[in-house]
């Protein structure tokens, strides 16, 4: 099968379970250091799954996202409130129209070595709190890709109507670890366990009937 397509890769459960899902098509994964909280904690995972799977990776940096824009995701451990993700309080840990500069960087990148996709790993669970995750925003992105670029680039994001569970049960199918994953927004030594990324991560594990060995800070 033709490699075909970049994908962004935080090192977080989604987008690992996507890297995993089609390797087959990825030539070349993206993570961006834009200065969150967790950014550290998230990019050696990352890594660690591409030279895993013979997969190049390029860490790209954004510190003008860190230097210019509001978030409690930019603004230190303390910053990121507790509670259910989709709590109107988690909105704080949105990054202003951050998946759109990711996205123009990484069309960028696929028009550059000739690639005709680029895959990011929002789903569904995303809708409400960030904008940016939203089908209306992939849909109007890829227009707009595929009309400014020669290799009529597209978005591609094919866990956009799945939920976290659904992603779970994929990556249960294709054996990943997730406990080589990051999640928790406050980027301690340990995932807290009690910010939203952390609840819904420990949610969706359950509910797929996978073994959580996630290292929690507050064990619930």
């Amino acid at each position: 099968m033709k490699k075909d397509a970049v994908i962004i890769l935080s090192g977080g459960m989604d987008s690992v379970t996507m890297l995993y899902d089609y390797q087959e098509r990825i030539a070349v994964a993206i993570s961006f250091d834009y200065g969150s909280n967790h950014n550290a904690k998230e990019i050696p995972f990352a890594q660690l799954h591409c030279r895993r799977l013979g997969i190049e990776h390029l860490v790209i940096p954004l510190e003008f996202i860190h230097r210019y824009f509001d978030s409690s995701l930019l603004q230190g451990a303390e910053a990121i409130p507790e509670g259910h993700y989709a709590a109107d309080n988690m909105k704080s840990t949105v990054v202003p129209f951050r998946n759109a500069i990711m996205l123009s960087v990484a069309v960028g990148l696929a028009e550059s070595r000739h690639l005709n996709y680029v895959m990011m790993a929002n789903h569904g669970g995303d809708h409400t709190i960030y904008p940016d995750c939203r089908p209306e925003f992939v849909k109007a992105f890829s227009d707009a890709s595929v009309a400014g670029t020669y290799e009529k680039v597209e978005v591609w994001a094919p866990y956009t109507m799945l939920t976290k569970v659904d992603i779970a049960k994929r990556g249960k199918e294709l054996g990943i670890d997730y406990s080589e994953t990051w999640s928790c927004y406050k980027g301690g030594d340990v995932h807290c366990g009690r910010c939203g990324t952390c609840m819904e991560r420990k949610e969706a594990l359950e509910q797929a009937g996978i073994v959580d060995n996630t290292a929690y800070e507050h064990q619930e």
